[in-house]
């Protein structure tokens, strides 16, 4: 992000505009959308304000004389649109003068840029590509003034009337956001939608105790709460609607090192964020360590989420933390999330299970080769079985000898499918006895094994001579 958004108060100074013509005339109607203060130095003397509004046009003065020796006393921002070759120079003085200034399509002379906004009242929407495609923001921009209601700002000017008595009654900034969520996410925020902004005041006003009303305990104060949530694999647009919600409400996200940077983005803004998780060779602090960590945010009040990559109840130890919570007597919920051996079945098209081919899946985990060691493999032969294994790239060797050794084919079809969903996603497809080799060519982890005939329907299986090669070795065994 090379341009931070911000809003700047068009009505704590004057706006110099330079430029003339319809580029010009364009950014006066926006600015008077703002209700800013313009200066105007038309560049080519025509300062027609035709087809404003009355009060739109009082609040314009027209220039003349140089802008370069313009007076900047009292100037805000510097704007040039329709200026030509004065706008660089314009620019030069603006900058020298510690002004932001913006000329119009030229990235190398502005100190910001204006994006696509969304205008509705209290509630402004702007959206940007950092100048390289303004098509682009108008399109996301339109997507969202289809998604947003009429009355969101609204139902912003609503808030904004009752919050000066909230704070006065709910002091404590944790409950006094809960409050508004509950307002604006329940009944008194859909009626200001939908237009009955008298019945919305009259139910605001009937709340007794807003501090019982947001969830405060016995003793007045936030309830704390931890939600487990599963972040899938890696793409960010997986993350289910419940499990964005709990990023944005949370106070503090306790994440693991296999959550990737774009799902970390999703969390709010000012939430605290605590890696706790770890890797192979590279220890993290430890399961007791953060079981403490997140009944000691609970029971201070805090909304609080352990953010797991996949989903928390396959191989997440979703299971063992949910029974320390209880223990400890901690409010807890669960949002799953897509596991990574469903990650790699859609990612690369290989069905777990197909008619008359693979009717079970087996599910396990083998982090290291004592894990693999301690597989039953004789239950893990039927031809009609897909295994998917977990953390297994270490333990490959073990794999594949436990497997054979159990009488499962050497030709079985494999799959090592690393960093599913993710950009750098890499496949290698090949035969059981050759795993070992297969996971030597994948460019590090995490991946998922996937074991059993239905590898054979995966599109790099498809892409690559390998049906034609084991045609050829089954035809020799006969």
């Amino acid at each position: 992000m090379r341009y931070l958004p911000v809003f700047l108060d068009m009505q704590s100074g004057k706006v110099l505009l330079v430029g003339a013509g319809d580029l010009a005339r364009a950014k006066l109607r926006l600015l008077a959308a703002a209700g800013a203060q313009v200066r105007w130095h038309a560049t080519d003397g025509n300062h027609d304000l035709a087809g404003l509004a009355a009060d739109d046009v009082a609040r314009i003065e027209p220039a003349t004389g140089d802008p370069l020796s313009a007076d900047l006393s009292g100037v805000i921002a510097v704007l040039c649109a329709g200026a030509g070759d004065i706008g660089v120079a314009m620019s030069a003085r603006a900058r020298a003068a510690g002004l932001p200034v913006n000329v119009m399509d030229d990235l190398a002379h502005s100190t910001f840029i204006f994006p696509a906004i969304v205008d509705r009242g209290d509630v402004v929407v702007a959206v940007g590509t950092g100048g390289a495609s303004p098509v682009v923001a108008r399109r996301v921009r339109e997507r969202i003034e289809a998604m947003l209601p009429a009355r969101i700002g609204d139902l912003a000017g609503f808030i904004g009337g009752f919050r000066k008595s909230i704070h006065e009654r709910i002091p404590e900034f944790p409950l006094r956001r809960r409050f508004w969520e509950r307002i604006v996410d329940g009944p008194i925020g859909g009626l200001v939608l939908a237009g009955r902004k008298d019945e919305a005041t009259k139910a605001l006003n009937a709340i007794d105790d807003p501090a019982s009303f947001a969830g405060a305990n016995k003793d007045g104060k936030a309830e704390g709460h931890v939600t487990l949530v599963g972040a899938g694999p890696g793409d960010p647009d997986l993350l289910t609607v419940k499990a964005l919600r709990a990023l944005q409400d949370a106070d503090v996200v306790f994440y693991d090192e296999l959550v990737s940077p774009e799902i970390l983005d999703r969390i709010r803004r000012d939430a605290a964020r605590v890696p706790v998780g770890r890797r192979i060779g590279k220890p993290g602090i430890g399961q007791d360590a953060t079981n403490a960590l997140m009944i000691e945010a609970a029971k201070s009040g805090q909304r609080a989420v352990r953010l797991k990559g996949g989903d928390p109840f396959i191989f997440g130890r979703g299971g063992e933390e949910i029974e320390v919570l209880r223990t400890a007597g901690v409010a807890y919920s669960i949002v799953p999330g897509i596991t990574a051996g469903l990650g790699a079945a859609a990612h690369f098209e290989a069905p777990l299970t197909y008619r008359h081919e693979a009717t079970r899946i087996t599910f396990l985990t083998a982090h290291k080769a004592r894990d693999a060691e301690t597989v039953d493999w004789s239950v893990l032969t039927d031809k009609k079985m897909t295994v998917v294994v977990y953390m297994g790239m270490t333990a490959a060797p073990s794999i594949r000898a436990g497997l054979l050794a159990a009488g499962r084919l050497p030709e079985t079809p494999v799959g090592v499918f690393a960093r599913v969903t993710r950009p750098d996603a890499q496949a290698a497809v090949g035969t059981l006895d050759r795993l070992p080799e297969l996971v030597k060519t994948i460019d590090g982890g995490p991946a998922i094994l996937i074991i059993g005939d239905v590898v054979a329907h995966s599109a790099p299986w498809r892409q690559s001579n390998l049906p034609n090669i084991i045609s050829e070795l089954l035809e020799a065994a006969q």
